[in-house]
């Protein structure tokens, strides 16, 4: 089945009961809204990532404005918008990353306990559990090791919330310092990031897969 026979499917089940704002009860899901949104981001944008935004209305105007995935109509924005909206906030808070006494840097042996707010954590399928004093050595270390790893965690610079290291931004180049010096200051949000880079003078703003070696010794 082709694209638009989806869609005209699809839009035979969407009703007109979206505001401004959007509602994201049960109600709007049992209208078939919710599918919808799954359909389209499964067929035409995976690439697509709510937690890029800082709002629903700002998601939405952004898929509206720019055709980010292709051009669709104002009834398929907004179900697009609307499911991976709900995605975003449905995600489970991730636990406070711990250290002890004990804990050192995997890559400089620095006591980790000195700057808890800036330790970055690696696990791997086997159960190893490596933990650093920043993002800087942390890369250091992911670049050499990439094979098994089943997580990666960050702390967001503002909030200090533990952040799937994959999906966040980092700021380079800024006047804030780490332990080790120049640092990567991780945020949750693309928005923060940039309010960061501003007031802290950062030379670049990117995603984790835009991250490489050579940045990582750039910096040191």
């Amino acid at each position: 089945m082709n694209t638009l026979k989806i869609f005209l499917i699809l839009s035979s089940l969407f009703t007109s009961l979206l505001s401004a704002n959007a509602s994201y009860s049960q109600t709007i899901k049992e209208k078939k809204i919710y599918p919808m949104g799954r359909v389209i981001h499964t067929k035409l944008c995976t690439t697509l990532d709510a937690k890029r935004y800082e709002s629903y209305d700002e998601l939405l105007a952004d898929i509206q404005k720019k055709d980010i995935c292709t051009k669709l109509s104002k009834k398929h924005s907004e179900a697009l918008a609307i499911y991976l909206w709900d995605k975003k906030n449905a995600i489970k808070e991730l636990p406070k990353i711990k250290v002890t006494k004990q804990d050192k840097c995997s890559i400089c042996g620095m006591y980790l306990y000195h700057h808890p707010n800036w330790v970055a954590r690696i696990t791997y399928a086997k159960k190893e559990v490596y933990s650093f004093d920043g993002i800087k050595d942390m890369l250091k270390f992911y670049f050499k090791k990439k094979k098994g790893i089943q997580n990666i965690w960050v702390q967001d610079y503002y909030t200090l919330k533990t952040l799937d290291a994959k999906n966040s931004f980092y700021v380079i180049g800024s006047d804030v310092l780490g332990p080790m010096g120049n640092e990567f200051i991780a945020f949750e949000t693309l928005e923060s990031a940039k309010n960061f880079s501003l007031e802290h003078k950062g030379k670049k703003l990117l995603p984790f897969d835009k991250l490489t070696e050579k940045i990582v010794r750039s910096i040191e």
